[in-house]
């Protein structure tokens, strides 16, 4: 099987994101084929599966987007894929970087103990929430606190007002189908309450054999180095057992960016869209 670094071929977050973005599937031999249809943008994600039989789900799947009367066009598309598809047709694609989709990926260690100078603002922040909320406590995420996290994620959003935002408002309901069925998933989670209220909470998984995702983590900013605890402790409680953390995208936000940079990546899963040559040099005259 391939090795897929891809924090989006992951079926929680296809399952998170699957209304806004439409996400259909089918299964045809080893591969697994999905499309997408957004903003008015229909797409596919490169084939899921083997190595061997990955140039026939290519074939039927350029003859699928042929069918359609749509230019091929794959999204999300990893490097190893890249290489793939110029040995498939060579130099018959344009390969458009897709930089506010890159994954952030970090050392396991790094963040579970934010040793060094470069992370010491970060330890500091740590420091500061654990001389100013002594009496905190930190629980695994289990049926019991379910509850409590709908409540602070409702929370959370009346402050980021959600409901304006469609991507936000999308994430939300992507949580909350997530909370509700947190035992039907292949996550694991954690809260941190003060006071008995949950004031962080945060799940991840397993993406492949050395590396673990995380999907969602969010707490109450008014709480000093509440995220640089709970990001922390997550890590080093839950993923002792991997190299690498993949915290996912900044999707172009200055903060999101900021912030991801500042726990320094070892690196990036860069990913690319893939356009048939003949279509983008057609479509960039029209337009």
């Amino acid at each position: 099987m391939q090795r897929y670094e891809n924090s989006h071929f992951n079926f929680t977050n296809l399952f998170m994101w699957r209304k806004l973005f439409d996400i259909r599937w089918a299964v045809e031999g080893s591969h697994l084929f999905i499309r997408s249809f957004y903003n008015d943008e229909f797409f596919m994600l490169p084939p899921i599966g083997p190595t061997a039989g990955m140039e026939d789900a290519l074939n039927k799947l350029y003859d699928y987007q042929v069918s359609l009367n749509v230019p091929f066009t794959l999204r999300e598309t990893e490097s190893f894929m890249v290489e793939f598809l110029e040995k498939w047709r060579p130099g018959n694609f344009q390969y458009i970087p897709e930089i506010n989709n890159f994954d952030y990926v970090y050392l396991q260690k790094d963040l579970a103990n934010l040793k060094g100078r470069k992370l010491h603002s970060k330890k500091n922040h740590l420091n500061k929430f654990l001389r100013t909320y002594p009496d905190y406590e930190y629980l695994p995420l289990d049926s019991s606190l379910i509850e409590k996290c709908l409540e602070t994620i409702e929370h959370w959003c009346s402050q980021k007002k959600c409901d304006e935002d469609p991507f936000l408002k999308a994430e939300k309901i992507g949580i909350i189908e997530v909370l509700n069925n947190f035992s039907k998933l292949n996550v694991c989670g954690a809260v941190v309450l003060i006071n008995d209220n949950i004031e962080a909470f945060t799940f991840g998984e397993k993406l492949n054999n050395d590396m673990a995702v995380i999907h969602v983590e969010k707490a109450n900013y008014e709480i000093e180095g509440i995220y640089a605890f709970i990001n922390k402790t997550f890590c080093s409680e839950a993923f002792s057992d991997v190299k690498y953390i993949n915290r996912e995208e900044d999707l172009g936000i200055p903060g999101l960016k900021k912030a991801k940079e500042s726990y320094h990546p070892v690196k990036m899963v860069k990913k690319y869209t893939v356009v048939e040559k003949k279509s983008f040099l057609k479509n960039t005259i029209t337009n």
